[in-house]
């Protein structure tokens, strides 16, 4: 077995961090990378993370039902923020505004997506993460061109920040927060292999980029058996990330 961490293990990682220390919550993975992530957020640092099956069960780290999540509960979860989602994004600005409902205009747009979906309710209830993949400047846009999920400027123009939390963004190419004086994003590490410049040319804003950008965590020895023997023996997670 290749000793060296991929570019998709070092994904799995910072999605897996997303879910550190938030205590007994419904872990709510969009993806596979950050499913990945999710069990071994679980099997290691993070015991008490809930996993569903994506429908109406509450899993064990083996699949083995363990209780019964039907949409009333799930949604009470929701909006009682005992719930941490990872979602993607067809369109994310620097305020973290995602968009995942359509391309172009809204009354005649190029591209229908999925639609809003719960995204609102999502944003100003419980911590949203968001995982890219593909990470361009047609996805980190200087303006989305409808917003799905809220970001920090337009929650604050609400009045709604109580509950408005976005943890992190992981790409491909690296992991983003929102810790700046106005909320906007930032480079928060790179994965290995990447430099500011990929990045800055990839991004279709000024990203905020401190002085001194450190690495995304290397997965320790026992991390990468868990996500290679027991997670994900088929090795499904490269084919989410290519290098």
């Amino acid at each position: 077995m290749n000793s060296e961490p991929t570019r998709a293990e070092y994904c799995v990682i910072a999605c897996a961090e997303a879910w550190r220390g938030d205590g007994e919550v419904l872990a709510s993975p969009m993806g596979l990378v950050p499913s990945v992530g999710a069990r071994l957020a679980k099997r290691t640092f993070s015991p008490d993370l809930l996993l569903t099956d994506g429908e109406a069960m509450l899993v064990g780290l083996d699949g083995t039902v363990e209780g019964w999540l039907p949409y009333r509960r799930h949604l009470a979860m929701v909006t009682g923020g005992r719930r941490h989602v990872m979602m993607g994004a067809s369109q994310i600005d620097r305020f973290g505004n995602q968009n995942i409902s359509c391309i172009g205009d809204w009354e005649r747009p190029a591209r229908q997506l999925l639609g809003v979906r719960g995204a609102p309710v999502n944003t100003l209830n419980n911590p949203v993460s968001y995982w890219i993949p593909r990470h361009s400047a047609r996805v980190f846009v200087e303006r989305v061109d409808m917003v799905s999920g809220v970001g920090h400027d337009r929650a604050e123009a609400a009045g709604v920040t109580r509950f408005h939390r976005l943890p992190r963004v992981v790409s491909d190419l690296g992991v983003f927060d929102f810790e700046t004086p106005d909320r906007s994003m930032r480079l928060a590490s790179l994965h290995p292999g990447v430099t500011v410049e990929q990045v800055r040319d990839s991004t279709g804003f000024a990203l905020e980029v401190p002085g001194d950008v450190p690495y995304t965590r290397e997965p320790g020895a026992e991390e990468l058996r868990l996500i290679r023997e027991v997670i994900d023996p088929a090795g499904l997670r490269e084919r989410e990330v290519r290098v």
